[in-house]
């Protein structure tokens, strides 16, 4: 099942993406008088029995929007943590000439940071070194910490893209990556939230395309620690929580990858496409 968050007026309203559009759950539900959970946080929470509520909407005769009309909203919105996951492509290591690491690099990015599909993200002004990162990321679906790797699978709901859009001039200003990372728009995902049993994350291809040019071009199975080492290392020292959501690195082709001489820096006006196989689409502008 494929999830969206979409904006109503001031509110955001749940959706299920189907052949011929999107489906407003809430009102669908309305519409026939049934029970079903009505935000993506309800859906997580209800497990298996949400899904199988949101089955049975899915067989009525709905009204179906089309996405084109609809302005998306990010797939998860108030994530207790926003994780991310460091040189965690071999290929992506080799590129940036740093050692292959011997455990997960982690960090952090902050709510504020969160954006949409088709959102137009505002560079900051103090800042010129900007940077793509297309990302696979994991959206977790129940509390667990010292998971071990063979349990993991059981803690994650679904999957959605992400960019980690970085400031590598701020991120290197100090040892700190954080400032580079967690710029009001930087970690945009969606559109489409999967449920995780209709993917497999260790074998998808991930692509970057900037102004239509291919930028990354990768696949899961090139990552260094795979989602299920991801999570059980993490929840060895945190407790991870449902909706939180972790984005898991990043495969060569980065622009910080090039040779100094041939970096061109990303710009106001500039087209951000995110690809995942199985998933979809992230689209960003940058102004």
């Amino acid at each position: 099942m494929k999830f969206v968050n979409f904006k109503l007026k001031d509110k955001i309203r749940l959706g299920i993406k189907c052949e011929k559009g999107i489906i407003d759950v809430k009102q669908a539900a309305d519409d026939y008088f049934l029970e079903a959970p009505t935000t993506i946080n309800q859906v997580i929470l209800n497990g298996e029995k949400g899904k199988l509520q949101l089955k049975e909407l899915m067989k009525k005769d709905v009204e179906i929007l089309k996405e084109e009309s609809i302005t998306f909203a990010p797939c998860i919105i108030n994530p207790e943590k926003i994780l991310c996951v460091g040189l965690n492509y071999l290929s992506h290591s080799k590129e940036c000439n740093l050692e292959i690491p011997t455990s997960p690099v982690i960090f952090s990015k902050f709510n504020n940071s969160l954006g949409a599909h088709n959102q137009h993200i505002v560079l900051p002004k103090t800042a010129e070194k900007f940077d793509y990162e297309a990302e696979l990321v994991i959206v977790i679906g129940k509390e667990g910490t010292n998971i071990s790797k063979e349990e993991a699978p059981s803690y994650i709901f679904g999957y959605t893209i992400g960019n980690d859009l970085s400031a590598r001039d701020l991120q290197f200003r100090s040892g700190q990556w954080l400032l580079g990372k967690t710029c009001d728009g930087f970690a945009p995902i969606g559109p489409y939230l999967v449920s995780a049993e209709e993917i497999d994350c260790n074998n998808l291809e991930v692509s970057c395309r900037v102004n239509g040019s291919l930028r990354q071009c990768g696949n899961t199975s090139d990552m260094i620690f795979d989602c299920s080492t991801i999570v059980s290392y993490i929840s060895q020292y945190m407790t991870l929580k449902p909706g939180d959501i972790i984005f898991t690195g990043t495969p060569s082709g980065v622009i910080l990858g090039y040779k100094e001489q041939e970096q061109q820096w990303l710009k106001a006006g500039d087209e951000i496409v995110v690809t995942i196989e199985n998933i979809g689409s992230l689209r960003n502008v940058l102004k």
